[in-house]
């Protein structure tokens, strides 16, 4: 059984996950925020950007306190000297009276080197171990992989982000694509440096995913899995 294409358009969720694929290779899922803002408007993105790099701060030092970090609140309250790029996300939900509303998001994707030198100025992470260096240069040396994933369950943005920044945390992986989507799955074309069994070990173990067939009768995809609660 080969999966196909669609032949009606993706829809809105994928725009998201393909602003966030796109960007994997320079480690966007884990520099990539989004927050809810009432308008397109200066104002309104201004304070969304703050939010979304607020996030971000969050996500890659590990430290829930480190907002309340004088120097940190500094560098947020500036969030558009960090940002790469953004856009906007429109979704159709249900209010409490049942009466249909759009929300909007501002997804941004910030810049990973600058991020990362702000919170190394003030030890919110580190450079790498010399063991670990020797580790990630072993992984980076070997020949790489290029393997089809099917991923279920992908059913809002925050799956997508999830599933994206899951793989840009990884190090084996080299770089993603986004092939289709259907339904609440997508097909992601993987490259990885080392062995596909390290990787799902490595995905199963994590929150985000779980292999549901590691050698699934499927022509063109080399494993199955399941978004996590």
């Amino acid at each position: 059984m080969r999966l196909r294409v669609a032949a009606r358009s993706f829809n809105k969720l994928l725009t998201a996950l393909a602003f966030l694929a796109a960007a994997l290779c320079h480690g966007a899922g884990l520099y990539t925020g989004q927050a809810a803002v009432a308008s397109q408007s200066d104002a309104d993105r201004a304070e969304g950007l703050k939010n979304a790099l607020a996030q971000v701060v969050m996500r890659v030092s590990g430290d829930a306190g480190a907002l309340a970090r004088p120097e940190i609140a500094k560098a947020v309250a500036g969030a558009e000297r960090y940002v790469q790029q953004f856009q906007y996300q429109q979704d159709s939900v249900t209010d409490s009276s049942g009466q249909p509303q759009v929300r909007l998001t501002l997804v941004a994707q910030f810049d990973r080197d600058a991020v990362d030198h702000l919170l190394r100025d003030f030890g919110l992470i580190k450079d790498a171990a010399p063991t670990e260096q020797a580790q990630t240069a072993a992984v980076a040396d070997a020949p790489p992989g290029i393997h089809r994933l099917w991923v279920g369950g992908v059913r809002t943005p925050q799956d997508y982000a999830r599933v994206i920044g899951a793989l840009s945390g990884s190090e084996t992986v080299r770089d993603v694509q986004v092939e289709l989507a259907r339904g609440d799955g997508m097909q992601l074309r993987v490259t990885t440096a080392g062995s596909l069994a390290r990787l799902l070990d490595a995905l199963n173990a994590g929150p985000v995913m779980r292999v549901t067939n590691a050698k699934p009768p499927v022509d063109g995809i080399d494993a199955l899995l399941d978004v996590k609660p």
